[in-house]
């Protein structure tokens, strides 16, 4: 399954996940700019066990109480991803069908109208 990580099409699909809705920031478009060249790097440092993730960035959002975020690098934001393409498929599996956080196709609308038509039915 490792070997499955550093593929160039895994490799390639987490990029451009990681990219999306991101583009317009100055570290995607730096990466994108040698992208054949990141991924390229990305897969030998993974390959040869020499991969290191970066430091992270931290800073605070008021949104609605202060909170502090810390973002990985966005090379490191590509290995996330990678790894969360193999993975994900075996837990998902593994979920009962009224799990909803942090799921495809789930979330807090759903789950809210899950409860509610059980409160209908066992009231």
């Amino acid at each position: 399954m490792y070997r499955q990580l550093y593929s160039w099409d895994n490799l390639l699909l987490a990029y451009h996940k990681a990219a999306r809705g991101k583009r317009g920031y100055s570290n995607v478009a730096a990466f994108e700019h040698h992208l054949e060249d990141n991924l390229m790097q990305l897969q030998h440092e993974l390959q040869t066990f020499t991969y290191c993730p970066g430091c992270y960035d931290s800073f605070y959002i008021h949104e609605p109480k202060r909170r502090l975020i810390s973002a990985a690098p966005f090379r490191d934001r590509v290995v996330h991803h990678a790894l969360c393409n193999l993975i994900e498929p075996l837990f998902e599996r593994l979920f009962i069908p009224d799990s909803y956080a942090n799921r495809i196709g789930k979330g807090t609308h759903r789950a809210l109208d899950r409860a509610q038509a059980f409160a209908r039915r066992y009231p």
